[in-house]
């Protein structure tokens, strides 16, 4: 992969569940290290164009740790990680097996935009600079 900021969250930018998903990550993150980019961004189109990626998803959550990208309830454990306690405790959420894990998001995903409709927040100043556009 080509080199990008080191940890980075891509989300459906018009998806409410989405965007309160990113201001949970913001509340309980441990070191404000995550950036994030809407998955309707320039960037993120450079980035799975430039790293040759498939075109994304929109109701698939991706996290990149700078090495390896990660989707669906594996990106969701591998951000748990830089949460703080006890948020950070969900992954251990590793020993359900992956396909298990995925047909669980897959069903959230697919209601989503039930879930939380046209939620959208304007970050905190500090936080702002860590949205790529």
């Amino acid at each position: 992969m080509k080199k990008a900021p080191k940890k980075i969250v891509f989300y459906d930018g018009d998806c409410g569940f989405c965007n309160k998903s990113v201001q949970f990550i913001l509340r309980f993150e441990k070191d404000k290290s995550i950036q994030f980019a809407a998955l309707q961004s320039s960037f993120a189109e450079r980035y799975f164009e430039e790293n040759l990626l498939p075109k994304p998803d929109l109701s698939t959550f991706y996290f990149s740790d700078g090495d390896e990208l990660f989707e669906k309830s594996d990106a969701a454990l591998r951000v748990a990680k830089n949460l703080k306690f006890p948020v950070s405790l969900v992954r251990f959420f590793w020993i359900i097996p992956q396909f298990i894990r995925d047909k669980v998001y897959d069903f959230i995903a697919k209601r989503r935009q039930r879930l939380s409709n046209g939620f959208c927040v304007i970050p905190e100043k500090e936080d702002r600079k860590r949205f790529i556009i």
